[in-house]
């Protein structure tokens, strides 16, 4: 069973908002056994949606429809669908009344524009939209189906899980996707590659492997598609069990869990704190941990030594190893991360000092060096890492590597 997602809207084509409908959407209908086969962005233009949509057809069981439903002159979604299928538009008496109580509660007039939102394709399903004022619509074509939904993203949701979802179980035979993901630390792709290519290779054929690389990070999926449930999950399983005998110290954990998150399970389980101090990374390694429910359990503190004053005045920095080495140095990522373990009193600390541009780098240290610290009550040592050239993915990268040495540290 193949689905193609169209989003509609001129907003999206030129990057004034991110289309996150389509990733919501795609995630319930994997779950439900749908094979995402095509997701795509048009603009608001009658040809180009029709051309669109008979292409999905083509290929496609279930075409869901985003964007385009709102009450003004460029939302031309609902009129192009109601000419594709070849039907009238109806003014829909139970959806009128909703969306005048809707409008009332927010002190908002019915006009004639509000009231063209109950207007409906004559051979539509109506899928009731209780958080906003655009129906959603459903029709069938052929032995095919395609949805037509709002593009405000909280609206598409309730009507994804409460409208499409459950119609679609119940109009299709729907079979399972299995997807299980265990999660590699500590070895690059193209050496895990190789370490795990015969047993790659022995991989059952419905099986197919995935590779999904992140700094210090790789996922391996294991998915299947269109199979029985059960049997496919005691398969893969079997084959993640083998895989632990090949690299039983690389193997972090499983799905979807970031290295943050199973360092976050770590201190909490075990009662140990931290405390971080960052330079070049700005607050980004900190906010990572405290985004999590429960992170006041352990984390102590986080420290933005930005200039080499704060280095020196709040963690202890000794102004003689800046002066001899330079702030982006082994010795003073050592110092700052012992000082912040110090100052808070937390069981482990990590911090990060480097050169995130595009100015400020050199022969000897280029933009995207970074000097990554960790103290433990037992040893205080630095790693140096070549983060880049763009200074959001310099960030990114240092942020990801500090949280993944103290993952290696603590595991």
């Amino acid at each position: 069973m193949k689905a193609t997602i169209i989003t509609i809207g001129d907003e999206i084509l030129i990057g004034q908002i991110l289309d996150t409908n389509s990733r919501y959407i795609s995630r319930a209908l994997n779950a439900h056994g749908i094979v995402v086969a095509e997701r795509t962005s048009i603009g608001d233009r009658r040809d180009q949606i029709v051309a669109t949509l008979d292409r999905a057809l083509a290929e496609s069981d279930i075409v869901i429809i985003t964007g385009g439903l709102g009450p003004t002159k460029d939302d031309i979604t609902k009129h192009t669908l109601c000419n594709y299928f070849g039907s009238i538009m109806r003014y829909d008496e139970v959806e009128a009344e909703h969306i005048r109580t809707l409008l009332a509660a927010r002190n908002i007039a019915f006009n004639e524009l509000n009231r063209g939102q109950a207007m409906v394709p004559e051979c539509c399903t109506v899928l009731h939209n209780a958080h906003g004022t655009a129906p959603g619509m459903w029709f069938e074509h052929n032995g095919r189906v395609v949805v037509s939904l709002p593009g405000v993203p909280f609206e598409m949701q309730h009507l994804i899980d409460e409208e499409v979802m459950p119609r679609l179980k119940a109009h299709f035979d729907l079979r399972e996707i299995v997807h299980r993901t265990m999660i590699t630390f500590g070895i690059a792709e193209s050496i895990l590659a190789e370490r795990i290519a015969q047993w790659e290779d022995a991989l059952p054929e419905y099986l197919h492997l995935a590779y999904l690389p992140a700094p210090n990070v790789v996922r391996l999926r294991l998915s299947a598609y269109e199979v029985e449930g059960k049997e496919v999950r005691h398969e893969i399983d079997r084959q993640f069990a083998t895989l632990r005998t090949i690299i039983p110290d690389n193997i972090a954990g499983f799905e979807d869990a970031s290295v943050e998150e199973l360092v976050h399970n770590i201190l909490i389980e075990r009662g140990d704190t931290l405390a971080v101090a960052e330079s070049c990374t700005g607050g980004t390694i900190a906010s990572k941990f405290t985004a999590q429910a429960g992170a006041s359990a352990y984390f102590l503190c986080g420290v933005v030594s930005y200039s080499n004053e704060a280095k020196c005045n709040v963690l202890g920095v000794n102004p003689r190893d800046i002066e001899q080495y330079g702030a982006v140095s082994e010795q003073v990522a050592k110092a700052m991360a012992e000082g912040a373990r110090v100052v808070s009193g937390a069981k482990f600390a990590i911090s990060t000092t480097g050169i995130a541009g595009p100015t400020g780098g050199s022969a000897e240290k280029p933009v995207g060096t970074v000097w990554i610290g960790v103290a433990t009550p037992e040893k205080n040592f630095a790693v140096l890492k070549n983060c880049g050239t763009d200074r959001s993915q310099i960030i990114s990268r240092a942020t990801a590597y500090a949280i993944a040495l103290l993952y290696e540290e603590i595991k």
